[in-house]
């Protein structure tokens, strides 16, 4: 088994990323070993707080952003960050050539029923012109990033890792204390019959999607004539690795439970990366309207709906909506 500087390398990576993609690692492994303690580090439970998205931190969301953010901006490459609990971006080496978002802990809600949760990442080229504190330098499409990946912290810590040479995935070596390729090419199923969506928002979807899952739920007596199986784990991190290993679709759409915040998932920390991932597995990813991955972003904390998976589910998704 080969461990990342040399996979990388073989890819051409420059070595300041290569570098950089470690350093985000180190820290992964730190926040792997806090979230292994559970209670007995004191780590489990909620704050008074909230952050920038009206959601309420959990301990361990404050504690990974910390990690993250502060050996990330040590690096001396990284012109500036951006992170879900943040509610503005920080500045790092003004020179810096990369700019890195994040969601610290992914699916933190889990955390004190100890599910699955996990970290994801994305890195950008950081634009020359622009100040080290000038937000709109992180308005990139998805297409524009040189890196992205997510490390699961579950019954082992696993890490799926692109930098657009296709989708790879580790294993964390607690033996050695590093990510060893456990899977050369991740390779998502053209064709699936499982999907992933949380059922209690259905009253709140739009037409199209309505429709969608309500064929599915008829199974072999339906239109798509075959059974499908419905799997949801609350963390879009744990939903998206069963993607990447067997298969299935993945989604969050647009609804109207709450009319100030249609879309539920932030395309910057957590739809684009996870899109990248999935594409370069052979996967597809879409809002129902478009590809996510080429939406120009209006805001660093801008929220999407999700479509993601097997390319022919999701296209079938897709058609349900342009109808």
């Amino acid at each position: 088994m080969r461990r990342i500087s040399p996979v990388l390398q073989q890819d051409g990576v420059d070595s300041n990323l290569l570098s950089l993609i470690k350093t985000i690692l180190a820290a992964c492994r730190e926040i792997a070993f806090r979230v292994s303690q559970g209670e007995l580090a004191g780590v489990l439970g909620s704050t008074l707080g909230e952050n920038i998205q009206g959601e309420t931190q959990k301990k361990l969301d404050i504690i990974a952003n910390e990690l993250l953010k502060e050996v990330i901006l040590e690096t001396g490459v990284v012109k500036a960050i951006s992170s879900e609990e943040e509610d503005t971006i920080v500045a790092g080496n003004p020179k810096g050539k990369y700019l890195v978002t994040f969601d610290p802990l992914d699916g933190s809600s889990n955390t004190d029923i100890n599910s699955l949760i996990g970290t994801i990442f994305s890195i950008l080229p950081a634009p020359e012109d622009k100040a080290a504190d000038d937000a709109s330098m992180f308005l990139q499409p998805g297409t524009a990033q040189l890196a992205a990946g997510y490390v699961l912290y579950g019954p082992s810590t696993m890490l799926a890792l692109t930098t657009g040479k296709g989708t790879r995935l580790y294993t964390l070596d607690k033996t050695y204390g590093g990510f060893l390729l456990t899977e050369e090419l991740a390779t998502i199923p053209k064709y699936t019959a499982e999907f992933a969506i949380n059922m209690s928002n259905q009253r709140y979807w739009q037409p199209a999607m309505q429709t969608y899952i309500a064929d599915l739920l008829q199974g072999k007596e339906g239109p798509r004539g075959k059974n499908y199986n419905m799997r949801w784990i609350a963390a879009m991190v744990g939903d998206v690795h069963r993607v990447l290993c067997r298969g299935g679709i993945f989604a969050y759409p647009r609804d109207n439970k709450d009319a100030s915040k249609p879309d539920k998932l932030r395309l910057m920390y957590e739809a684009n990366p996870m899109s990248f991932l999935v594409e370069q597995a052979g996967g597809a990813s879409s809002t129902g309207y478009e590809r996510i991955m080429d939406i120009v972003p209006v805001d660093i904390h801008q929220r999407v709906s999700v479509i993601l998976g097997s390319k022919h589910e999701v296209e079938s998704c897709i058609a349900y909506h342009q109808r």
